[in-house]
């Protein structure tokens, strides 16, 4: 028997707007994910990749098609399941950190886990161990103004971690870092994914960062347009 796919998504669709303003930011969208993979997703401007990281993340709900995660489908749960399914399945890394000012980074990476039912003995303990993946549990009681780029990218990747994810989705993780920090970044998620069997999620519009990723999905006008191992890309 074939294993079931972590992520499916089977004839997606997702349409703004009506009539003459209509917007098909995604248009019949197949794609399938294993667990373990490291996906990048890239495209032009209004490719849709966004989307479809949003749609994957149950942070938007398609307009047509079918997302099965885990083979449950999605559009089946409720408002409070499909919450339930971000918390304790998915990390989110954002291009922008969107780390609290005036708040250090261990109660930063802490944050989602209060949603967790955790003491706060067992919060901070996880949260610990995600910084040291980081390699920054020398920093944990600095805010992000005393942190470089670089660090505070690698505490929004410890909050992610933290609750112990099946996936990862990075949405830009490198955009606001120099080629230098860009390429550590990187390194982490490539050594999460390799050491840890963590599936990762990327959207970029960096060629070369997408490298580090297994496979590539290229994205055109809310469709896939190319699909295959990124050794095979250029």
């Amino acid at each position: 028997m074939a294993e079931t796919p972590l992520i499916q998504l089977k004839g997606i669709s997702r349409i703004y707007g009506a009539g003459e303003t209509e917007v098909r930011a995604l248009d019949g969208v197949d794609l399938t994910i294993r667990e373990g993979e490291f996906v990048a997703i890239m495209g032009p401007s209004g490719s849709g990749k966004s989307t479809a990281m949003n749609v994957i993340g149950c942070l938007d709900a398609p307009t047509g098609g079918e997302y099965f995660f885990s083979g449950v489908e999605v559009d089946n749960l409720s408002a409070d399941q499909r919450a339930l399914l971000r918390r304790h399945y998915l990390g989110f890394v954002f291009q922008g950190y969107n780390l609290l000012p005036r708040t250090s980074a261990l109660d930063n990476v802490i944050l989602p886990l209060i949603y967790k039912g955790l003491s706060r003995a067992e919060r901070e303990a996880l949260a610990m161990q995600a910084l040291e993946k980081m390699g920054l549990s020398d920093r944990a009681g600095h805010d992000p103004s005393e942190l470089s780029g670089g660090q505070q990218q690698r505490v929004a990747i410890a909050r992610a971690l933290a609750g112990r994810p099946r996936v990862v989705l990075a949405d830009e993780p490198t955009g606001n870092l120099d080629t230098k920090k860009s390429a550590e970044i990187m390194e982490v998620l490539q050594h999460l994914n390799r050491s840890e069997g963590l599936t990762i999620i990327m959207v970029t519009h960096e060629k070369d960062m997408a490298q580090y990723a297994d496979r590539l999905i290229w994205m055109v006008d809310g469709r896939v347009e190319r699909d295959a191992p990124t050794r095979k890309v250029g």
